[in-house]
């Protein structure tokens, strides 16, 4: 599994449809609206850095509003956050 989060500066105006958009496609799990330097963090979750390829030069690039992203890949998680509410389960 490769992670990767995605930073992404869009037109003011299409923040909400941009994000709505992005959360349709295969391969990305949460899109977050933020405050500072950026106006979208997209977290992608895929099975391969060609799937990864796939998704940031082809499907982002039909997405009209998006001005700017930078990709990066995750190496390592370190929080068990979403593992630990998983198995949580009656507790």
């Amino acid at each position: 599994m490769v992670t990767s989060i995605i930073l992404m500066n869009v037109e003011r105006q299409k923040i909400s449809e941009t994000a709505e958009k992005l959360a349709g496609i295969d391969g990305i799990s949460e899109v977050y609206s933020v405050s500072g330097k950026y106006d979208l963090v997209v977290i992608v979750r895929v099975q391969s850095n060609d799937d990864l390829a796939n998704l940031v030069t082809k499907k982002l690039q039909v997405i009209d509003h998006i001005v700017k992203t930078e990709t990066m890949l995750a190496f390592r998680a370190f929080s068990r956050h979403d593992l630990d509410a998983m198995f949580a389960v009656g507790m």
